[in-house]
This record gives C-alpha cells, structure tokens and sequence, in this order.
C-alpha cells in the first residue's frame, strides 16, 4: 500500500513531537528527509532500532531527529513503518511532515493507521475500538477496561462462541445429510443445553456494558427541587467553580446549565435546571417544563429540599416523580434547624444526605451516595465487556437469533429452520470482530479515530 503520515502527538508545543510514516514506500520517504549522522539509511536499518540525525528540506537542515524504524509485519500496521521524532514546536513538526508529503507520502485520514492494522490483521474491530477507548479514558477503571479489550478479551471470548454455534451448525448439516441416522448432539435437549451455553457466554459480554458505558460517556445527571432550596449552589459546589448565578430572588435560574464533574472513576454530566413550581412567567414556565423533561430523562437525580420549612406542594409532587428512579434526596440547609416533614421522605426508602450548600459541607457524602449507587463490585474488569453500542448491538441480535431458535426446538419446527437463526447469529458474531463487517461499518468505527492513530 502507498505510504501515509501524519503527525501522531497532539497539536500543541510540547517536548517533542512524531512523525508516522506507514506503508511500502514508508524507508523511501524517510531516507529523502532524514540523514543520519553515520550516514546509514532507514532502508539498511533493522528493525525496532534508531538512529540520530537532522531532518532536510531539500539541502536545508530543518531540525535534529530520531527516526526510529519497524519492518513489516512486526510493526502496529503490519506495514515499513518510519518515525521521526522531532523537537515539539508546531512550527518544526509541520514543516517536516510537509516534507515528508512532498517525497512521496499521503496525508493519513482519522483513525488510517489503526485501518491499516485491522486491514494487515494485526488487531480486530473490537480491539481497534478499543484504541480510542485508551486515548479517551478519562479514569483507572475505564483504562483499565479499554486495556483488556485491546489485548483481544472480547475477540477471543466471541471466538469461542463463534466455534461453538458452528459445531452446532456442522451437526445440523450432519443430520441433514443423513437424517436416517442417529445423531445424538441433535436431539432437542441435547441442541437445547449447547445453545443455553453458548448464550450464557454472550451474555456475560454485555453483562457489564451499561456500567462500562458510564464510566466512558458519564452519567446524565439533573439537579432539582423547588426555586430557593439551593440547587444552584449546591451545582457550584460539586462544579467547583461558579458556573450557577445565585440570588435571594426566586426564579433567577431560567434555563439549563450543563457541566461535566469528576466524582471518582466517574464522570457527571451535570445540569442545573429552573426551580419547580406553578407560575405564571411564561419564560420561567418553560424553564419548569424543561426541568421536568431533564428529570424524566436523567440516569441520576440529585431532588433537593429546603430542611429549614415544611414540605410544599411541589416538593410533594417532585417526590411522587422520584419513586422506581435512581436518585439522590438532599436535605439542605443543615445549618438551621430542621422543619422539613421526613416521614413523606422516608416513604421513598432512600436514605437523604443533609448538607450546606452555603458552607460547602456534606458535599463529600454526596459523593459517597453517587458512587454507592453506581457500585460496579458485581463487574469483573478481568472479563472481556461490550464496549459500545456497535458491539452490543451485534451481540443482542446474535442473542435474539439463538433464542428464536430455542423457541423453534420447543415448538417442534424443523430443524431446518433452526440452522438458518443460527447461521444468522454466527453472522452477527463476526460482524462484531470485524471478520464479516461492511465497508460502512468499518469506515463508520475509524471515522471516530483521530489523525496519526
């Protein structure tokens, strides 16, 4: 394949900087901009070794560099690929990769580096996705999942059940070559309790997917309750920052105010929305209604009361919302004495964390309520996780196929029939790895990669 390069750090200063060229042509390229000081060619080099010298526009000396050099197939491409690294000026590192387009490379698309892997077979699809996962990790668990899925968990646990439905399938075909005889592995209950094992192995890939999507994309989370009990301040506090305009004056938060905070190993998509209740402000009014639709759609609600005076209507009418939802009931205001009515509360068997908002305390058993209710202790991080949506999408059609399968065995259809749901399930198995996928599914994971991975 032709040679491609990009710039492989982030666009900013920094210490140092690389170039990545990958492809058959990548040693040509290199040689006709680096010049090492002992005069020896990337072409002559072996591979995984280094050597120093200046990288040349032409007879202009640009910059001092290493270039290191990986032969095919023993690279990440499974290509000849070059890198140049260079002093981390943006300046010194696009000049040079300029030079290196104008000897023959191409400008690398999103994500063309970790393509050409998949392409070389070096990596799957589910261990390519899990390059941008590792990039984009955002705490320990979520690297740390990212890792096992790049070291091919989720390949080699799909593998197995790939090999096990197509034992299945080898006996149907068995059986329909020779139906005059005995065929054991065949026989309802036999072909039941091998497709029960086979779908408790792809269960247990998406058994821990919407933790695993938590820790990646972070929790949808909305503060409520009643203009006045100090919702806005409370979002401060757990912003860090005044991000909330708070005032005495009821109403002042009109609209939806977002941002992202760190608890832990997770992520807050956090939103302060407008104080509930009935008014006749049309403006304040569809702030209201947006609250409530926040609420309804929120994968945590932070409902907070005001501890210094007796449950209202709308409070009243906010706890009737909270019941079945995962959420957090804040009592503030734990510096004057309480009225607030607990029985009302307590009914929702939830167990209210009581803070200040103005003295910024209770704010750190806040966030103990957060990460006990998102507790991942029943998630095993040594086994292979659905990692997104594309991945779980493929096992739950695999699932849905060999349930419709067992349905068909209980229900006497042919097990004619039965081949077909399995041979389907088998085919959403490998597009999950990439061995059976279209060219717009595979263009559609890298398009999310960055340029130079």
């Amino acid at each position: 394949m032709s040679a491609i390069a990009a710039i492989s750090t982030p666009n900013a200063p920094g210490g140092i900087a690389v170039i990545r060229i990958s492809g058959d042509t990548a040693f040509e390229v290199a040689d006709a901009v680096f010049r090492s000081v002992n005069g020896k060619k990337a072409c002559e080099m072996s591979g995984y070794t280094c050597a120093y010298g200046f990288a040349y526009d032409g007879d202009e000396r640009i910059d001092d560099c290493i270039l290191t050099v990986f032969r095919a197939p023993n690279s990440y491409t499974g290509e000849n690929v070059a890198e140049i690294s260079c002093h981390g000026g943006l300046y010194v590192t696009k000049r040079i990769l300029r030079t290196v387009l104008e000897n023959g490379a191409e400008t690398a698309s999103a994500g063309e580096f970790t393509k050409r892997a998949f392409i070389n077979g070096k990596i799957d699809l589910t261990q390519a996705e899990a390059v941008m996962d590792i990039i984009s990790a955002k705490g320990e668990k979520e690297l740390k999942m990212a890792e096992i899925l790049r070291e091919g968990a989720a390949f080699k646990k799909s593998q197995s059940t790939k090999e096990k439905l197509i034992k299945v399938l080898g006996d149907l075909a068995a059986w329909a070559d020779y139906p005059e005889d005995d065929i054991p592995e065949v026989e309802p209950e036999a072909l039941k309790n091998s497709l029960y094992e086979i779908r408790s192995e792809l269960a247990e890939l998406i058994k821990g997917y919407d933790y695993g999507r938590i820790l990646r994309d972070g929790i949808d989370t909305v503060i409520i309750g009643r203009p006045n009990v100090g919702k806005s301040t409370l979002f401060n506090c757990l912003s860090g920052c005044e991000r909330s305009i708070v005032t005495d004056i009821a109403g002042t938060t009109r609209d939806v105010i977002e941002e992202s905070v760190k608890i832990g190993d997770l992520m807050l998509r956090l939103s302060d929305t407008a104080g509930i209740r009935e008014t006749d402000d049309i403006i304040e009014g569809i702030g209201v209604d947006i609250a409530y639709k926040r609420l309804d759609e929120a994968e945590l609600i932070i409902a907070v009361f005001d501890g210094s005076c007796p449950l209202e209507k709308d409070d009243l009418a906010l706890l009737e919302r909270l019941s079945g939802k995962r959420a957090i009931v804040v009592i503030n205001k734990s510096d004057v004495s309480r009225k607030i009515d607990f029985d009302r509360i307590n009914e929702l068997n939830i167990q209210p964390v009581y803070i200040s908002a103005k003295e910024n305390s209770g704010i750190d058993e806040i966030h103990t309520a957060i990460e006990n209710l998102f507790e991942a202790s029943e998630i095993n991080f040594e086994s292979p996780l659905a990692a997104n949506e594309r991945q779980k999408r493929c096992i739950d059609l695999s699932l849905q196929n060999i349930d419709e399968a067992i349905s068909a065995i209980d229900s006497g259809i042919m097990l004619d029939a039965v081949t077909v749901l399995l041979d389907e399930a088998v085919q959403y198995i490998l597009e999950l790895t990439g061995e059976k996928a279209t060219e717009a599914v595979v263009d559609e994971v890298f398009s999310r990669f960055c340029v130079g991975k």
